[in-house]
């Protein structure tokens, strides 16, 4: 197979029309000879069965007198007329009882032919194959009748090796035909295969040429314009004209416009294109020729085009306000820093050079480049999108970026381009606009937060001037009611304490590093601050909550301003209904944790007034409230759908009016590092 391989193309088109002529002829060789074995034979075997019939004819009578001589004389006749003699080995006749009556053999007669191919009634003949004399013979038997009555049989044998020599010389006439035929082609392509492997050394030739960077190489075959234009072979087309021509041809295939737009010369780019759109001419080898100039034509205009274009984006990358990273796709290391890079994160180009950017953004690579990492050939329309990403500057300095990555090739290796933006200052400002929504929920909680405290502090007031007025009166305190008195002052200092601690926990600021969480936690911190404001509006509270969730990625005082804004809005939906249909209306606020479909969900349902559906498509633009004038600036669900989608949530509002409202919220699962993972 090597060898073969190795064979010019001229060899290659000559030993393969042989070998497919031989193999075709032999095919044809063996289809013949199974065809004139059937046929002539089939043929010969009714030309017997012809003799037998015409002499069971002629010796009808013959039989029934018992005159031997005529018969025999019958048999000898029919055996050596004309072209017969060769053919026809013998002939023999018997009567009923299969007694010999007349025979052609010069030699005693073969008593085992007499019931060799015995003829059966309901036959008018009968063919078999047999050996006389240790030569093979076909015996034909034909019943001789007078009436409805067989008298006797004749049986003539035909020469099997006569027919055979016959279909032998027949064969290989035909094969010598076929032989001459094949002989012809051999020749014929013989000659267009040095016609044909011609253009294809030349075009060797020229590749060779366009390797070594020689594009000045043209292809001089008969009939080929040599890389001159159809239309006018005395000039040859500048590279911004033909650039010219290719632009304005694909502007309108885009614009669907089947006019092209003229070009600098005066020309229409399209089918009347002198570069690339002309009517094919000659053969496919010259057409093949035309089309390996054009190729080289385009190689010369595409080739300064890519510079002018390299160049181009050379310049938007190193002008880019904002860091743009080229990454190595397999490894992260960073092939390429334009100026901006080295100015946002305080290294110079040598030291970003080389440096895995695992390094730049250390806990969110994965998530950034997974999908460029875990695909050998990703799609070029793949963009990943990741937003307020922490990375760091030169010193561990960290600050916040949006990161914006793309597939590309980079010096014939797979690459990502990697484009950050600094959106720290924008981050500050969202979390003092959280902040103040919270001291703004802080201060409608303070009257229900002060009765929490007064609670536990009137208990321990209690306790201790039962135990001032025990002293007073310098008696003995029981054990009992001393251990009473002390364990219930405790557990209220307790509950006091709890309750600050949740407050305070509400109204500090958010940490900007998320942490692992379960989202029962935020939801069990809100009643605690509200529960007792909603019990005392008469507002029963259910919570139906799945302890074995698992964790999300989220900050849990944020989750708690989110909760609290959807738990303060359902109360307002429930007294508002109070107001207008009194207290018979059931007043609840549920709320549910649960898993669906691999994403952690909560639901807060209320019995209030509903959404009119004029208006659900506004509730989470800012600015936008129903409720009346000094009762809120209708930030709270524009924050809470700004948080939810910040951990990669999505939010969903079902609602009737006069019935009620259902905010779902959905969260990613957290998977457990794997370091964590191997740890456990």
């Amino acid at each position: 197979m090597f060898r073969l391989h190795n064979l010019s193309f001229r060899n290659k088109i000559l030993f393969s029309t042989l070998i497919t002529m031989f193999l075709l002829s032999a095919g044809i060789a063996l289809a013949t000879r199974w065809v004139l074995v059937r046929n002539m034979t089939s043929e010969l075997e009714l030309r017997g069965i012809a003799i037998a019939q015409s002499i069971a004819d002629l010796s009808r009578s013959y039989i029934l007198t018992r005159d031997i001589p005529n018969l025999v004389s019958l048999a000898f006749d029919a055996a050596q007329l004309g072209e017969r003699k060769p053919l026809i080995a013998y002939i023999f006749i018997v009567d009923t009882q299969s007694k010999l009556l007349a025979h052609t053999f010069t030699r005693p007669f073969p008593e085992e032919l007499l019931d060799v191919n015995a003829v059966a009634p309901e036959q008018n003949h009968s063919v078999r194959l047999i050996h006389v004399f240790d030569n093979p013979a076909y015996d034909i038997a034909v019943p001789v009748r007078e009436g409805i009555y067989q008298i006797g049989t004749i049986h003539v044998g035909l020469n099997k090796k006569h027919i055979d020599h016959l279909i032998a010389k027949l064969r290989l006439t035909f094969l010598g035909l076929i032989s001459a035929i094949a002989t012809i082609f051999v020749l014929i392509i013989n000659w267009l295969s040095k016609y044909i492997s011609k253009p294809i050394v030349q075009f060797t030739r020229m590749a060779d040429e366009i390797s070594r960077g020689n594009l000045d190489v043209q292809f001089d075959f008969p009939g080929a314009t040599a890389g001159k234009p159809a239309s006018s072979p005395g000039r040859e087309k500048d590279l911004d004209e033909m650039h010219c021509e290719i632009t304005c041809f694909a502007g309108a295939m885009r614009s669907g416009r089947t006019d092209a737009p003229p070009s600098p010369s005066g020309t229409r780019a399209g089918i009347r294109s002198e570069f690339l759109f002309r009517q094919p001419v000659g053969d496919e080898v010259v057409q093949l020729a035309e089309a390996f100039n054009n190729m080289i034509r385009s190689i010369k205009l595409y080739r300064s085009k890519l510079r002018e274009s390299e160049e181009k984006y050379r310049s938007l990358f190193d002008s880019g306000p904002d860091p743009i990273f080229v990454l190595d796709r397999a490894t992260f290391e960073i092939l390429d820093a334009n100026p901006s890079a080295e100015r946002t994160y305080g290294y110079v180009r040598e030291e970003l050079l080389g440096k895995s950017f695992a390094e730049l953004v250390p806990e969110h690579t994965e998530e950034i480049l997974y999908n460029f990492h875990c695909r050998e050939e990703p799609d070029e329309e793949t963009l990943s999108i990741s937003q307020k990403v922490r990375t760091y500057r030169k010193g561990g300095i960290p600050f916040y970026v949006n990161v914006h990555a793309c597939p590309t090739i980079y010096r014939d290796r797979p690459a990502i381009i990697v484009a950050t933006n600094d959106v720290t200052q924008m981050i500050e400002k969202d979390a003092q606009l959280v902040q103040a929504s919270k001291m703004t929920a802080l201060g409608e909680m303070s009257s229900g937060v002060a009765h929490e405290l007064n609670q536990p502090l009137n208990s321990i007031k209690m306790g201790s001037e039962f135990l001032r007025m025990m002293i007073e009166k310098e008696g003995a305190v029981p054990p009992d009611q001393l251990h009473t008195v002390v364990d219930e002052m405790s557990s209220q200092v307790d509950r006091a304490s709890e309750i600050i601690s949740t407050l305070r926990e509400f109204g500090r600021k958010a940490e900007l590093v998320e942490e692992r969480l379960n989202i029962n936690r935020p939801i069990r911190g809100v009643f605690a601050l509200l529960g007792q404001q909603l019990s005392l509006q008469n507002i029963h509270v259910v919570l139906e909550l799945d302890d074995a969730l698992p964790p999300i990625l989220a900050h849990n005082n944020k989750l708690q301003q989110v909760l609290f804004n959807l738990v303060t809005n359902a109360r307002d939906a429930i007294n508002q209904k109070r107001q207008t249909v009194g207290n018979a209306v059931l007043q609840t606020i549920r709320i549910r944790s649960f898993m669906e479909n691999d994403r952690v969900a909560v639901s807060v349902s209320d019995s209030g007034t509903g959404i009119p559906e004029h208006i659900r498509d506004k509730i989470f633009e800012p600015f936008f409230t129903t409720k009346e004038a000094g009762q809120g600036m209708g930030l709270g669900l524009s924050i809470t759908y700004g948080i939810v989608r910040d951990y990669g949530g999505d939010i969903e509002v079902r609602s009737e009016e006069d019935v009620g409202t259902t905010f779902k919220l959905t969260f990613p699962v957290h998977p457990v590092p794997a370091e964590e993972s191997r740890r456990r």
